[in-house]
C-alpha cells in the first residue's frame, strides 16, 4: 500500500471524474476497483475510497450536453499564480481560482495543445491518500498531437523537465522524479480520444478488469498492450464514454 499525506508542487494529486450519471459510475467503478463511496453533506460531489483511504472524486457535468471525463489537479502552493503563468504560456483559463471552504483553492485551464487540467492548493484536503497500488491511481498520461508545445506549457507552469523520451512517450520529471508522461497521438488511438489526461488505475489482473467492464457496459478501446519487463495496460471507454486505463505491473 502506497499511502500518502502530502503533495509537493508540481505533483498530480487528484483526479475526479464528472458524469452526467453518477448512479451508475459509482456502480461501474465500484465493482471493478472495489471502490466505496461517501457524498458530502449535501450530496453533491462523492470521494471514493478504497482500504479507507481516497483515491478519487465524482461529481455531476454541469449539463446534459457535458461529457463525461476524468480529470486530473496538480498541487500548487499558489493557485493564482499557476492560472497566471498558464495564461502567459498560452492556456485558456477556464475556471479561476475558486476557494472550496476548508478543503482548498482549485482552478481549471486547457493546455495550448487543447487537454484540461486542473491545479489544487490544498488547505484540508491534499488529495488522494492512496496511490500506486491496484485500485488507485497508478500514472498520469498526457495524451496530445504535439508533444513539444505541452512540454513546453508544462515546463513554464510546473517546472517539469523532460526525461528521457522512447518512441512516442515522453517522461515528465519535477525535482527529478517521474509525475506523468506524455504520449503522442497517432492512428492506433481511436478519434473519440482527442488530446486530454488519461487516467491509469492499477488492477492485480488486467484481464479479469476488461471482462468486468465489458460486462458492466464499458469498452476497451485500446489493448491490452504489453510493455515489455514492466506490465500491461488497456484503455477503456466507462459506459458514459469517459476514457480511462488499467495498468497490470509486471
Amino acid at each position: 500500500m502506497a499511502v500518502i499525506t502530502k503533495y509537493r508542487p508540481g505533483m498530480p494529486c487528484w483526479v475526479d471524474l464528472s458524469t452526467v450519471n453518477v448512479d451508475e459510475s459509482v456502480g461501474f467503478y465500484g465493482q471493478i476497483f472495489g471502490w466505496t463511496i461517501e457524498f458530502d453533506e449535501i450530496g453533491g460531489y462523492g470521494q471514493f475510497y478504497r482500504r479507507d483511504k481516497s483515491v478519487a472524486g465524482i461529481g455531476s457535468t454541469m449539463g446534459p450536453e457535458s461529457p463525461t471525463l476524468w480529470n486530473i489537479y496538480i498541487a500548487t502552493d499558489d493557485a493564482a499564480k499557476s492560472v497566471e503563468l498558464a495564461r502567459e504560456a498560452g492556456a485558456n483559463i477556464v475556471a479561476e481560482p475558486m476557494e472550496i471552504t476548508g478543503e482548498g483553492t482549485v482552478a481549471v485551464f486547457q493546455d495550448p495543445t487543447g487537454a484540461y487540467v486542473g491545479v489544487w492548493q490544498a488547505d484540508q484536503h491534499e488529495g488522494a491518500e492512496l496511490i500506486n497500488e491496484p485500485g488507485s491511481v497508478n500514472l498520469f498520461e498526457l495524451v496530445t498531437n504535439d508533444v513539444e508545445e505541452a512540454k513546453s506549457f508544462y515546463g513554464k507552469v510546473f517546472g517539469w523537465t523532460p526525461g528521457i523520451p522512447a518512441k512516442q512517450y515522453t517522461p515528465m520529471l519535477s525535482e527529478g522524479s517521474p509525475v506523468a508522461g506524455m504520449l503522442g497521438i497517432d492512428d492506433r488511438f481511436p478519434a473519440e480520444i482527442p488530446p486530454r489526461w488519461l487516467v491509469y488505475f492499477g488492477t492485480a489482473n488486467l484481464d479479469a478488469t476488461i471482462d468486468q467492464a465489458l460486462g458492466l457496459g464499458g469498452r476497451v478501446l485500446l489493448g491490452p498492450v504489453d510493455v515489455p519487463g514492466t506490465g500491461r495496460f488497456a484503455v477503456f471507454g466507462d459506459p458514459m464514454n469517459a476514457p480511462f486505463a488499467a495498468w497490470q505491473a509486471a
